[in-house]
């Protein structure tokens, strides 16, 4: 069923020219947020926590250009499978690759962590042709080996190294690579996870830790990648260096420099994150108790 799915709906959809696609994604948003009512009460709920200064209008205003948003990752998203690699290189540019090389020249590899905002599929195959690092990105493996194995093929086509969690450890063992490794750090961390507590869009929020645990066991540089949206399909990205020695930081400073920074991201174009996702189910005090 799987395989049906793919060859007769994504992939024909997938080679769509662009304005075709957006076509889509305006009448996606119809449906999705105008009928369907897609998580509405998630999204309102993390909207109003993460402004409580905002008004219902403003809201209101920021839940609807958020769909729009949404509705578009969706069709890029899908465009993916079959985007040329001088398409991609077009549609998402990095904007100072040149930061990576002073560390590329002392041979050191690097962290790029930052998050769910923008498009970050598009990300998966722009980045490589602009770097000298071996570009990599730690991901958990889908349930349907069919459609894992399409989203490797399709996300990793144009150079980008796909890294189940499992093999995180004898991956970074083996590989001779001076490498940069993207690291989504915004999703939130199961129960069984060891995590950072901090102030988040002003909640208590959950932290993955794996950013300061790499950076702190590597020495590698922490370099946060911000996405841009410049308008419909296309993307800029800009590298910025947060923790250059993280054998100085202190405990938790690197995790909060990173995290901080994509909050700065979010509060100056709110619409661009992906609030349709529980990001605050762990709650401290729960675990506490």
């Amino acid at each position: 069923m799987t395989k049906i799915l793919y060859y007769l709906i994504i992939k024909p959809i997938s080679l769509l020219p662009w304005t075709v696609l957006y076509f889509l994604s305006d009448f996606s948003y119809l449906i999705l947020y105008k009928v369907f009512r897609y998580r509405i009460s998630i999204v309102d709920q993390n909207l109003s926590n993460s402004f409580p200064e905002k008004s219902s209008q403003e809201i209101r205003d920021l839940r609807r250009n958020f769909y729009h948003h949404f509705c578009d990752i969706i069709v890029e998203s899908l465009k993916i499978f079959s985007i040329s690699g001088e398409d991609a290189k077009n549609r998402f540019v990095v904007k100072n690759p040149e930061i990576l090389k002073p560390y590329f020249d002392q041979g050191r590899s690097v962290l790029i962590p930052g998050g769910h905002y923008n498009n970050w599929e598009m990300l998966a195959v722009g980045i490589d042709s602009y770097i000298e690092h071996q570009s990599v990105a730690i991901y958990h493996r889908l349930g349907n080996k069919f459609m894992n194995d399409k989203a490797l093929e399709s996300r990793g086509k144009y150079g980008l190294n796909m890294v189940p969690r499992q093999e995180v450890k004898d991956y970074f063992a083996q590989t001779k690579d001076l490498t940069a490794t993207i690291f989504g750090a915004d999703q939130s961390p199961s129960i069984a996870k060891k995590v950072y507590w901090m102030q988040f869009l002003n909640q208590e929020t959950a932290i993955m830790f794996g950013v300061e645990k790499f950076a702190k066991e590597k020495n590698s540089p922490v370099i946060f990648g911000g996405i841009q949206k410049v308008k419909r399909g296309h993307y800029e990205f800009t590298l910025e260096v947060l923790i250059d020695d993280p054998s100085k930081a202190a405990y938790g400073e690197i995790t909060e420099a990173h995290v901080k920074r994509l909050e700065q991201q979010i509060i100056a174009d709110p619409q661009y994150w992906l609030w349709t996702h529980k990001r605050w189910k762990r709650k401290r005090k729960s675990e506490v108790a």
